[in-house]
């Protein structure tokens, strides 16, 4: 089979070449975005590799049926770029990795929280321009703090644990409880009751219409003055606007965010000697208690085995016309 990979990068290249010497597929490398103007270098390729940053709405499916693409072999887990009910009606089978890195993701969170709290980001700039100072780097114990956690699937649940690890009582929020975190005291409640009682909030739900901007004025007037929040999962669960307004009126005491709802031509790029037009990431940026990473929190080597393994496995199982469970359906 030949696969177009769109919006690669050079790890994706080292990984998928490194595991492909044992399926022999035949790669072609974009480094463009997928988008109405490059689709057609598609041309020839029976499946497409995409990422979540990919544009696979109903023109794009569109062009890609005509090209002859029978298949989205997506490397993330995230789909909610592609128009499910174009790909039914052209006949296009999406796949997905559904969890390539849980561990990863809980352990970036626990990474944001500890950052933010005791500004280990300052103090390395601080020392290495020669200022041992100690002031305005207090912190605080995180043993026995109250960790509210939204969203107890994989990553969720793994955070929860880690957190149980630090000493902190853990409340959770989720529509279908998991009876083993139940079993080791975490405690399932009302959203309204963890946002009030938590020190520090984490956001580790899917991004649906119910759950979009779930993070607003109205829930963050609910949490705790000078509480935590933190976003490994995705931007478009906060209004970052109302989270700015939060931010500047102090009723937000610090925010640890690796997703952005406007990432789309931010992350994954190298914009250092270039103009930010995003007014919205400039001001988070402005913000002393605020640490954005840019959607680095899957990346590790076990996180980019995984991807390249389950989404070469997929293509397989696509050619030879087998069940797999990785298949999402619209």
């Amino acid at each position: 089979m030949k696969i177009a990979f769109f919006s690669y990068k050079s790890y994706d290249k080292e990984w998928f070449n490194k595991f492909n010497e044992e399926y022999g597929f035949e790669f072609r490398y974009f480094k463009v975005k997928l988008t109405e103007e490059t689709v057609v270098y598609a041309k020839g390729c029976d499946a497409v590799c995409a990422f979540v940053n990919d544009d696979l709405g109903r023109p794009i499916i569109e062009n890609l049926a005509q090209l002859g693409v029978k298949m989205i072999a997506m490397r993330c887990a995230g789909f909610n770029n592609v128009d499910l009910d174009a790909t039914k009606q052209h006949g296009i089978k999406v796949f997905r990795v559904p969890a390539y890195s849980p561990h990863a993701v809980a352990e970036h969170a626990v990474a944001l929280i500890l950052t933010l709290n005791r500004k280990t980001h300052k103090a390395y700039n601080r020392v290495r321009e020669g200022n041992f100072s100690l002031e305005r780097l207090t912190g605080f114990n995180l043993y026995g703090k109250t960790i509210g956690v939204i969203g107890t699937g994989k990553i969720g649940a793994i955070f929860c644990n880690l957190m149980l690890g630090f000493g902190c009582k853990v409340l959770a929020y989720d529509l279908y409880p998991n009876e083993e975190l139940k079993k080791q005291g975490i405690k399932y409640t009302d959203l309204t009751e963890l946002l009030s009682s938590s020190d520090i909030v984490s956001l580790n739900t899917p991004l649906l219409p119910e759950t979009a901007h779930m993070i607003n004025k109205y829930t963050l007037n609910l949490m705790k003055d000078g509480a935590m929040l933190i976003n490994t999962s995705r931007g478009g669960l906060i209004d970052t606007m109302d989270a700015i307004d939060a931010l500047k009126s102090g009723k937000l005491g610090s925010l640890g965010i690796d997703v952005y709802e406007q990432e789309e031509g931010l992350f994954f790029h190298n914009l250092s000697e270039k103009v930010i037009t995003d007014d919205k990431i400039s001001r988070l940026l402005s913000f002393p208690n605020v640490l954005i990473t840019s959607h680095q929190a899957f990346f590790t080597r076990e996180a980019l085995d995984e991807i390249s393994k389950v989404t070469l496995q997929n293509i397989l199982d696509f050619q030879k016309g087998k069940d797999n469970k990785n298949i999402v359906l619209g």
